[in-house]
């Protein structure tokens, strides 16, 4: 295989190209089930602004010795999150979906919860809970998505990369607050 090349009918692509042209990034070649790749995209869309909410919400609850130093890491992540939603918002758009940001349709639509906590502690927990929510569907997603979408599969694990980091951090805030995680 050492000599062989990379071969393309690019009169074929030509053409195609200039085949539904209003469909922008969405050409012939896609291979997934668009609307089923905007319903999962608007879910998680759904989840990353919950994400945001608590984590800010969160952020200015924070009280008590030592405090700033999880309102900071709370206030990273939330501002992570709200990237994450944009650029979910963006793909939907890309796929010729409108991004669904309807607040009453949030809750019912999200992976995670929205939970207002009283400590510190159980802020850490109920963050931590959701993380691993998010890391568990982004990898169904991913999964689904296979080979038939590269550019949404890619922007899934970019997102997961990321919250595995922030599981991975609030996993060390638990151990720093001493957090009981037995049943």
């Amino acid at each position: 295989m050492a000599n062989a090349q990379f071969v393309s009918d690019i009169e074929s692509i030509r053409k195609k190209a200039r085949e539904d042209i209003l469909q922008g990034a969405l050409t012939k070649g896609f291979k997934g089930d668009v609307n089923e790749t905007i319903r999962l995209l608007n879910a998680a869309l759904s989840t990353e602004i919950i994400c945001t909410l608590r984590y800010r919400q969160h952020y200015f609850s924070c009280e008590g010795l030592n405090a700033q130093i999880v309102a900071d890491e709370f206030l990273e992540h939330s501002n992570q999150e709200q990237e994450h939603a944009d650029k979910l918002a963006e793909r939907i758009c890309q796929l010729g979906g409108s991004p669904d940001m309807n607040p009453d349709k949030l809750s019912e639509r999200s992976h995670s919860e929205y939970t207002e906590s009283s400590s510190i502690k159980e802020m850490i927990v109920e963050n931590l809970i959701a993380e691993r929510i998010a890391i568990d569907s982004y990898r169904e997603m991913i999964e689904f998505i296979g080979d038939k979408d590269p550019t949404t599969r890619r922007l899934l694990e970019e997102i997961l990369a990321v919250e595995e980091e922030h599981a991975d951090d609030l996993a060390d805030l638990m151990t720093s607050y001493a957090v009981d995680t037995r049943n």
